[in-house]
Order: structure tokens, then sequence, then C-alpha cells
């Protein structure tokens, strides 16, 4: 998903995974949904790491023994081994997203969002292409064009809460970049 602030992307994420109801028309999942709107939403942040992936993973609706099955895979991929203990309170907003993205990646979810420093980020990426390769849906809203173009092989573009373009990334993107180049011009002139 593509578009400026406040052109619904938030929104559109957050009707997908039932936080908001749709005013009009309706959506259809068929899968689980894994959303990563807003990291660290379901945490408890005086818990430590190891009691959050408890607490969240059971939000997820896990069972208790599936995230034993899948709680050193959790704390490999966050690489926050010798933070587990630690209360989420004491972690930086980088550490609680990596925790939050490990726990909504320990099964294929329909909806990951890609979070981190430069390097997590990477990782996330290719976590994200493995999901991909496996048949899962991938919805990514990235302000980086860049990113799209390397993650997507479809983008929708939204405009003041419509749907502007959907299509083949490379075409949609070229347009929207376009869109943008005029939108700074015009921003210019204004200040100018």
């Amino acid at each position: 998903l593509i578009g400026l602030n406040g052109s619904g992307k938030s929104t559109l994420l957050k009707v997908i995974s039932g936080v908001y109801k749709p005013s009009a028309g309706k959506v259809t999942v068929n899968g689980t949904i894994a959303p990563l709107i807003e990291l660290g939403a379901g945490f408890d942040m005086d818990l430590t790491a190891r009691e959050n992936i408890y607490l969240n993973g059971t939000v997820l609706g896990y069972t208790p023994k599936y995230i034993d099955s899948k709680f050193d895979d959790i704390v490999e991929f966050s690489e926050l081994q010798e933070f587990l203990d630690v209360p989420l309170k004491n972690y930086s907003s980088g550490m609680v997203a990596r925790l939050a993205f490990a726990v909504a990646t320990m099964t294929k979810p329909d909806e990951i969002l890609s979070v981190g420093d430069f390097l997590f980020q990477e990782k996330c990426e290719k976590r994200m292409a493995e999901l991909l390769s496996g048949g899962t849906t991938v919805i990514l809203v990235s302000h980086s064009i860049e990113q799209i173009e390397r993650m997507c092989n479809k983008v929708a573009w939204l405009d003041h809460g419509h749907l502007r373009r959907l299509g083949p990334t490379k075409e949609v993107t070229a347009e929207y970049r376009k869109f943008e180049k005029k939108d700074a011009m015009k921003a210019d002139k204004v200040e100018g």
C-alpha cells in the first residue's frame, strides 16, 4: 500500500485486521492475520520479553504449547537472548519492534509490516520473502518506494481514502513517483 500521509493506509490495515469496522462494503479474510500496525500495542511494558512472548502469542490465538515450540525461534530471530527477563519498559523502541515482529511471524501470518533499524529491516525483508515464497500474503505499507519495488508484485495506491490505482508494482510506482514530484513542486510554489 502506498500513498501520502492521510491517504488511508493505516485505516485500511485496521479494517482488514478487524480493529475498525468498514463504513461501507465488507472485508473477507481467509486465514490468520498477524498485524503489526502499532508495534508493541499488545505488550504489557511491565512484563519481561519472555512473559510478553506468551501474552502476545495467546492474544494472537496460539496455545502455550505451540508458543513453547516456537519460543527459541522467536528469541533467535529477535536477537534479544540477553534481555529475555528484562521488563519491556527498559527496552528501546527498536527492541520492542524486534520482539513484536518475531512474535507475529512465529507462524505464517497474512499481514506483516517491516520495522526496525537498517540491518533488522534487511532481516525482516528476508523473512517476508520466505513467507511469500511459501504462499503467504504480506500487506506492506511503506513510504520507501524502493522497498515496495523490492518486496511487492502488486501495489494499491490510496489517495484520500480512495483507491487511485491498483496494478503491477513497476507501473503503479512509476505513476506514483510522477505524482510525488508534482506534489513536491506544488508545495515549493506555496512556500515560495
